[in-house]
C-alpha cells in the first residue's frame, strides 16, 4: 500500500520493507529477507547518502540477515563497513556504533576467527559498562557474549567467571525466569561443563 500511495523511495516505505525484511529474518525466512534488506539498503544510499545513519541501520540488519544464512564472508565485510562509518559519523560510544561493534565480534566468532572476536567483545563490554553502565541488559548481553567467546576458544575459568558474573547481574536486574536469565544459567553449566571434561 505504501509503494501504491507513496511510492517505492518513500522513507515510510522504506521502514515497511525493512521491518518486513526483519520479519522474515525473526520467522527463519533469511532468504526471503536478504533481498528487501539489499533493496532497503541500495535506496537508502542513494537517497540518504552511504554514511546517514538510517543508512547504516539498513547496513547493519542486512549484515546480521547474511550471517544467518550462513554467508560469513558477507556479514563480516558488511559489519566492518558498517562499523568503521559508524564510528566517523557517530562516535565510538554511539549505541549503534557498540551494536556494530558487538555484531562483528560475534562474526568473527562465528567463523571461527577467536583471536580478533575476543578483543574486540572485551573493548565492547568496557565500553558498555562506561557508558551504560554494569547491571545494564545491553552490557549484561555483551558480558555474556564475551564469556561465551572465551569458552569457544578453551578458556573455560575466564567464561566461567563471566558467566557467574552476569547470572547474578541478571537475577538481580530481570529476574529468576527471565529468557535472558536462563540463558546465562544454561551457559554457566556449559561452561562448567567443559571444564570438567
Amino acid at each position: 500500500m505504501r509503494e501504491r500511495v507513496l511510492g517505492p523511495d518513500h522513507p515510510d516505505t522504506l521502514d515497511s520493507r525493512n521491518n518486513l525484511a526483519i520479519a522474515y529474518r525473526a520467522a527463519g525466512r533469511a532468504p526471503e529477507a536478504i533481498p528487501l534488506h539489499e533493496q532497503t539498503l541500495d535506496v537508502r544510499k542513494k537517497v540518504l547518502g552511504p554514511e546517514h545513519p538510517r543508512t547504516l541501520i539498513s547496513q547493519n540488519n542486512l549484515a546480521v540477515t547474511y550471517q544467518e544464512a550462513d554467508r560469513a564472508a558477507e556479514a563480516a565485510s558488511l559489519h566492518e563497513q558498517t562499523l568503521a562509518a559508524r564510528e566517523k559519523v557517530l562516535g565510538p560510544d554511539h549505541p549503534d556504533t557498540l551494536q556494530s561493534r558487538n555484531n562483528l565480534a560475534i562474526t568473527y566468532l562465528e567463523a571461527g576467527r577467536a583471536a580478533e572476536a575476543i578483543p574486540l567483545h572485551e573493548e565492547t563490554l568496557a565500553a558498555f559498562e562506561r557508558v551504560l553502565g554494569h547491571d545494564h541488559p545491553h552490557t549484561l548481553q555483551s558480558r555474556n557474549n564475551l564469556a561465551v567467546a572465551y569458552a569457544g576458544a578453551g578458556l573455560a575459568a575466564e567464561a566461567i567467571r563471566l558467566h557467574e558474573q552476569t547470572l547474578a547481574a541478571r537475577e538481580k536486574v530481570l529476574g529468576p525466569d527471565h529468557p535472558e536469565t536462563l540463558q546465562s544459567r544454561r551457559n554457566l553449566a556449559d561452561a562448567r561443563g567443559m571444564k570438567a571434561t
